[in-house]
């Protein structure tokens, strides 16, 4: 469906010389309009991607695809979406592989399903929960426009239920490879993911806070059926190429979230304890979450006032 020419129904991606970006999907017929005259659709349909075109006033486009990285950034939002880098993230280090069985919640725009449903591929299947139902037409919506869905149908591996997915988890008839949990409190759906997740599979946890950070962290940690939580976030900074003038660009793609994955133990096995000491201080009289449940009860209760 990404290679060929052009085909009415698809989407494209216009960019001016000054890097202005338009989206927009081919209708025969059509007329795309800009401050810089017009273009008929017409003239696009038919051609390889990859040409530039006059508009009528003289402005030039050039004309591509939009790859998936693009589409998810300028994609309709109802909630924030799950920006390129992160999901890359996700796929690689969440290990999302052909045939895989993935759960995902909140759907929030559809971004993180379409790199999940590309990930898995025909014979994987992609179960997303979302709770609020306008998100959920938003992001399905979006995953049908991206894949170029046939009216009235999905993505054949894409099931979307709308439910909590603490309470509905349990119902799924097979046991899955990989849970992400992209909301707001994804410690209260730590049992549930427990009990879903095969022996050896991954659950992934996006958040946005330090706050949340430590509390999924530490709640996977005093679950005792999970490996010791490897949290992380990646930052990306593009680059100036010019001649001499090479050096960092002025813009970055900072924090947007932080990244939380663990595995899954054997039914009734336990993870190894931990050989060194928590930081002073940790887990101390003024810390109130989740406690690992190997801490040497010494250490929880000592207090370091030095």
């Amino acid at each position: 469906m990404h290679r060929g020419p052009l085909r009415e129904g698809e989407w494209v991606r216009l960019t001016d010389q000054k890097g202005r970006r338009h989206n927009f999907e081919l209708v025969a017929g059509k007329r795309f309009f800009s401050n810089r005259g017009h273009l008929e659709h017409d003239e696009l349909i038919g051609r390889e991607e990859g040409f530039t075109v006059a508009s009528s006033a003289g402005g030039e486009y050039l004309v591509f695809r939009p790859l998936l990285s693009e589409f998810v950034v300028s994609m309709p939002r109802g909630a924030a979406v799950v920006y390129p880098k992160d999901a890359a993230q996700i796929v690689a280090m969440a290990d999302i592989f052909p045939g895989a069985r993935v759960v995902e919640a909140g759907v929030g725009s559809g971004a993180l399903t379409c790199s999940l449903l590309r990930a898995v591929g025909p014979h994987g299947h992609v179960l997303s929960f979302e709770r609020r139902e306008e998100f959920a037409d938003v992001a399905r919506r979006n995953v049908n426009q991206f894949f170029a869905s046939p009216e009235g149908e999905t993505h054949p591996a894409w099931e979307l239920r709308l439910g909590d997915l603490a309470e509905e988890l349990p119902s799924v008839e097979h046991r899955v490879d990989r849970v992400i949990l992209d909301m707001l409190a994804p410690w209260e759906c730590v049992d549930a993911v427990a009990g879903a997740l095969t022996p050896g599979g991954i659950v992934c946890a996006y958040v946005a806070t330090t706050t949340q950070l430590s509390r999924i962290v530490e709640t996977l940690r005093a679950h005792g059926g999970f490996t010791d939580p490897q949290p992380w976030e990646s930052l990306v900074r593009d680059w100036h190429v010019e001649g001499l003038a090479v050096r960092p660009g002025h813009k970055m793609i900072g924090h947007t979230a932080f990244l939380v994955t663990a595995r899954r133990m054997a039914p009734g096995e336990r993870p190894m304890l931990k050989k060194r000491r928590p930081a002073p201080g940790a887990y101390g009289v003024d810390y109130d979450g989740p406690r690992p449940a190997d801490l040497p009860p010494q250490v929880a209760e000592e207090r370091f006032d030095d």
